[in-house]
């Protein structure tokens, strides 16, 4: 098997390929290359013979060909600009998230004419995908309605990857991610940062000014069980996934307020009091038109499985990351 993941080279992207360099066999077959494609890379990258890299914009059409070579069984697409940035560039967004994800099916289209088998995708949609006038818990027939242009670029992808499977040129599955808590490292241009932010940079003895209320809430997943989602995703059969492409990734619902207060029980209170406010109304604006709570009795009925609890995310975080709490 031979595998590319897009975006390969951000924090979801690498972890997800240690996974697998770890499992060393995908949908039961065993990998004899894991190829990551992005703009720059991790400089702990394993040194494994079944690993490679390649720099450069998935955007462009002829880097993409380069990326999914011919023999390609799976692609994992996690390439994208994020919420935020594709807010603040519309030209950004709808270039990297739609004209990359059309690259990406089109190559994919290529190797299924030439081989005759449709490789496999899993791609990273968001449930950004829903906005505007919604139900206090959203379900399985929710429809998308998306109010930012990451969103909408999301949901187009969606039908997209849908579309190429109906017509058996891909065998795709796209996966609605929650906001992904706790993510190490810097912040970045996604609105949900925060979500991260406020729990990292305390722990990290860095005080911290939270852009949104204390009563805001996320509908978040971990990093650990995202990475399950998408080996999972990959490795179920597509008769279980039927014509319906896409689905809402179980997750649990968070109060900034409640992150902070599991945060202190961890941690100690020394540490959440690091926290402070300073709202900013164009963060708030984004974020306000996310989902806060799903029932997802789909993605349970296929075996995702979400987090325990806040409390577990924290501590999940602190284990995996090595965070020496001060």
């Amino acid at each position: 098997m031979k595998i590319v993941i897009t975006g390969g080279g951000g924090f979801i992207g690498f972890k997800l390929a240690k996974a697998l360099l770890a499992r060393g066999t995908l949908a039961a077959e065993k990998i004899a290359r894991l190829t990551l494609v992005d703009q720059a890379f991790p400089a702990d990258l394993p040194k494994d013979p079944r690993l490679a890299t390649l720099a450069g914009d998935i955007s462009d059409p002829k880097f993409a060909a380069r990326a999914i070579a011919a023999d390609t069984t799976s692609i994992f697409h996690l390439a994208a600009v994020v919420s935020g940035a594709a807010e603040a560039d519309f030209d950004l967004g709808m270039r990297v998230n739609l004209q990359g994800m059309h690259n990406v099916l089109e190559r994919a289209r290529r190797i299924f004419d030439a081989a005759a088998r449709p490789p496999r995708l899993v791609f990273a949609s968001s449930v950004a995908a829903f906005g505007g006038d919604l139900p206090e818990v959203l379900d399985d027939s929710t429809t998308p309605a998306p109010q930012t242009s990451y969103g909408t670029q999301k949901v187009i992808s969606e039908y997209l990857v849908s579309d190429f499977s109906r017509k058996d040129y891909i065998d795709g599955r796209s996966l609605r991610l929650p906001t992904i808590v706790v993510r190490p490292g810097k912040a970045n241009a996604a609105a949900s940062s925060f979500a991260s932010a406020v729990v990292r940079e305390p722990l990290n003895g860095i005080p911290y000014e939270c852009p949104l209320p204390p009563e805001t809430g996320v509908w978040l997943l971990s990093p650990r069980r995202v990475v399950e989602a998408f080996i999972h995703a990959h490795d179920l059969p597509a008769a279980k996934w039927g014509s319906n492409r896409v689905v809402n990734l179980p997750g649990i619902t968070v109060t900034v307020a409640e992150m902070i207060a599991a945060m202190g029980k961890i941690a100690g209170f020394h540490v959440a009091r690091r926290v402070s406010w300073k709202l900013d109304a164009r963060i708030e604006a984004i974020v306000k038109t996310w989902p806060v709570r799903f029932a997802t009795p789909r993605a349970l009925g296929l075996g995702f499985k979400a987090d325990p609890g806040i409390d577990a995310v924290i501590r999940d975080y602190i284990a995996d990351e090595n965070v020496k709490v001060g």
